[in-house]
Formats: C-alpha cells, structure tokens, sequence
C-alpha cells in the first residue's frame, strides 16, 4: 500500500479503483467530513494523539492481512549501505545527456534528453496500475516551491504521485520503492550545494553525505530495473522555476 498525500481533497491523483481516499481532522462531530470538497472512502476524526494510535495500530493490521513485516525495511538499509561505500570511494562522475538552461538532465536510454520531453517520458510510461515518485534531495526550506510539481504531474497521469523530500522518504515509502510491486516510475531532484558545511569527524560535507544518499538510493532502484529519471539543478532558484514551467506545459 502506497500512501499519497494530496494537498486537498480535489488534488488530483486521488482517483482511481485502486484507490482509497482518506481524509483526517481534529476532534470534530460525528459524520464530520473534514477538508469538504471530494467525498472520501474513509474520515477519520480525532486529536493528534488519537490520529497517532489509530494509524500506528491500522499499519500493523495491513501488515499481518498482506503478510509483510511493518517493522522491517531490508531494501532501506541496502540504500543506507550504498551511500556508506559510495561516502567512501567518491560518488562516481557521468556527463549528462543534456544541460537545458539551470538543469543538466540524466536519463536512461531511449528517453528524450530535452527536459519537457523527459517529464512526458517518464509521466506517460506509467501502466493503468502504476505510480510516480518525485524524490527532492533539495532543501524542504529554501526550495519549498518544488513541491507544486506533484499535482502537475499528476494532472498529466492520472495516477497517484507522491513527493518526498529526501533522505527522510526512505524510512516510509522508500522500502515499498524497491521492495514492493514493480509498478513505480523515479523522479529524483538534486541540486548543487552553494554554501555547504563539514560533517564534525567524518571526512565528508552534509553536501556530499546528501550527494551520496541520492546516489545510493538511485542505485538500488536502478539496480532492480526501475526507471529513474535524475534532473540535477545547477542553480536552486532558477531551476525550479524552469522545472516548474516545463510541468506546465506537459
């Protein structure tokens, strides 16, 4: 199971049969809908606290009735294990298939090197039951307006998109990335570090430990034939824009 946040009840990528919608609020009355707009399958009214147990609880009901582990992430410590080895050999250098203005494109082969094209690409190879996953190794901060660019795609595939700020994507849906169905589509986002900081006592930067994070979870994605698609921005500010534009106009 796939958790899509949605950032309102009319977002699109909430629809589909295969697709339960979800909708939670405050301590509100009975038969109280929170967010209005687009009925869901299920409300689910409470305090925090509450909203805490009740999903802690229905997590490991899902995993007994599926037979899967909720407490173990294998294919997570396996990207944990690749940015290790790659923090200690160095991320390994590629040329990009192209550099379009304040993004330098990485795609795999047979898909267009223009970034518009490569979006579509990627976008419109989804099957009736796949997904896509945008994955922002960027700053959740200083470049928040990247995230607009899930309701965008999702209006071009009218499939569930989730965005997830990376690394902390990893420990929810990135063991079901590479652990579950072989049905998902990878957008991975990075940028180039202005002002970066040493890790006290190691021989790295947090630059090059986020570098190396992207880098192994991009392996073992690809290493279980998913297909990923890597825009690198070179400058935050003006590639998210162009990003963003480029979305619009799929």
């Amino acid at each position: 199971m796939l958790p899509v946040p949605l950032e309102s009840p009319a977002a699109p990528g909430g629809l589909g049969p295969d697709v339960l919608t979800v909708s939670y609020g405050g301590s509100l009355a009975p038969g109280a809908v929170p967010g209005g707009g687009r009925a869901p399958d299920v409300a689910v009214n409470g305090s925090l606290g509450a909203q805490f147990l009740t999903w802690e609880y229905a997590t490991a009901i899902v995993g007994a009735v599926l037979g899967v582990n909720p407490f173990d992430q294998p294919n997570v410590a396996e990207s944990k294990e690749n940015a290790v080895r790659l923090l200690a050999s160095g991320v390994p250098a590629r040329p990009p298939s192209s550099t379009e203005g304040a993004i330098e494109v990485y795609a795999p082969a047979g898909t267009p090197v223009d970034v518009a094209g490569a979006l579509r690409h990627l976008a419109c190879g989804i099957d009736d039951g796949g997904y896509l996953a945008v994955m922002a190794y960027l700053d959740r901060l200083g470049d928040a307006a990247v995230a607009r660019l899930r309701p965008l795609l999702a209006n071009v595939t009218d499939r569930p998109v989730t965005f997830g700020w990376g690394p902390r994507f990893l420990h929810s849906t990135g063991q079901y990335h590479k652990g579950g169905p072989r049905v998902g589509s990878f957008l991975q986002l990075t940028g180039t570090v202005d002002d970066d900081l040493p890790v006290p006592g190691k021989p790295y930067s947090f630059g090059g430990l986020q570098a190396a994070q992207a880098a192994g979870d991009r392996q073992a994605l690809a290493d279980r034939g998913r297909p990923v698609l890597r825009l690198h921005l070179t400058d935050r500010s003006a590639g998210v824009a162009q990003l963003l534009d480029a979305a619009r106009q799929l």
